[in-house]
């Protein structure tokens, strides 16, 4: 088993770490670790956000644990330097279209959550955001018009098997969870999402025993705080999906616990090769202070281990000690509390 580790910028390494240290205390045979720069570092290092050499060792890997890209001295760089980029350009590279984002509240965390308790208490969500299209990766640019006005430009476009593909991946989920899915668009005033809702109704056919329905895009925002309980599986496009996975981070009390998988239809030995990494970016107003809160690095290993590794077991395992130093009391500072990011690591190895 190999897996491709990219700590990137900022507080990347330092939650990085804590996940490998989880990962060595699981002890599994056969595996090797093979780190590349990404991001930042790699900019700097080797002149590109993403340069061949990581992409090498990303396509020889089962999976890639990846840390956070982002580094303020790389802002005035033009765009495709940035080291965002990086992360766009494995997404591409490596045919990453399904971006799975499970928000889940955890027991005891309530008071954290910006909703009542009794709202925050049912959720329990997945959402499943197509990764390789939208305006992310349409055409765009700038112009003048000819009164002298600048006007900038971004093309939203799907393809009917881009919208298909990424619709079965999210019936598939809702079979394996509560059989409902929720459908978000924009339909009643963009083509590109009319085209989503007529793809989605035909998939809908290939799954009869899911429950499917559509709301619109701000509805869904509005949705997600006054009854996040309601949802079971949410299926959207790139940027939408961008948006709520956000919000719904910030409903179940912080970024610091939201752990993503990024898969694409490509088999391993082991399971389906995917890029895991936690939604919170790279952070560099606390980068190197061992203030991070490094749960939702080890949640994204969890996910790693079960989808990309065949490992359930191990999977559940992290994912009960996390939640088992969550109820204990370790909590960062994103929480509101004082524990740093070895602390937490120790406690959630602890209870392994």
């Amino acid at each position: 088993m190999k897996i491709a580790v990219m700590p990137g910028d900022g507080i990347g390494p330092e939650v990085t770490a804590q996940a490998l240290r989880v990962l060595d205390a699981l002890g599994l045979p056969n595996l090797t670790l093979h780190e590349a720069d990404v991001g930042g570092v790699a900019y700097h290092r080797h002149g590109h956000p993403l340069p061949p050499e990581t992409l090498e060792v990303a396509r020889a890997a089962d999976a890639i644990l990846f840390g956070a890209v982002g580094d303020p001295s790389c802002d005035a760089l033009e765009r495709r330097l940035r080291p965002e980029q990086a992360i766009l350009g494995l997404r591409s590279a490596l045919g990453l279209f399904a971006n799975l984002r499970p928000a889940t509240m955890f027991p005891g965390l309530e008071d954290a959550s910006a909703l009542r308790p009794e709202v925050a208490r049912a959720i329990d969500l997945l959402i499943v955001r197509e990764l390789n299209g939208d305006v992310y990766f349409g055409d765009k640019g700038t112009r003048t018009l000819d009164d002298g006005r600048r006007q900038g430009w971004d093309l939203m476009s799907y393809a009917e098997d881009e919208v298909r593909r990424i619709a079965r991946v999210a019936f598939r989920a809702a079979q394996g969870r509560q059989k409902r899915l929720t459908s978000v668009d924009k339909a009643n005033v963009l083509e590109t999402s009319q085209l989503w809702r007529d793809v989605v109704i035909e998939v809908a056919a290939e799954y009869p025993e899911v429950a499917l329905d559509h709301l619109y895009v701000d509805n869904a925002a509005m949705q997600l705080v006054r009854s996040p309980g309601q949802f079971d599986v949410i299926v959207t496009g790139n940027l939408f999906g961008d948006i709520l996975s956000d919000q719904a981070s910030m409903c179940v009390g912080s970024i610091g616990l939201l752990a993503s998988a990024s898969l694409g239809e490509r088999q391993t030995d082991y399971g389906t090769f995917g890029l895991y990494e936690p939604i919170h970016g790279s952070a560099p107003d606390i980068a190197g202070q061992g203030k991070a809160n490094p749960m939702a690095a080890i949640l994204s290993l969890a996910m790693l281990l079960r989808h990309s590794l065949g490992r359930e077991a191990e999977a559940a395992r992290v994912e009960a000690a996390v939640a088992k130093a969550l109820a204990d009391g370790f909590r960062g500072g994103d929480l509101g509390g004082v524990h740093g990011t070895a602390a937490i690591g120790d406690a959630v190895i602890a209870r392994l």
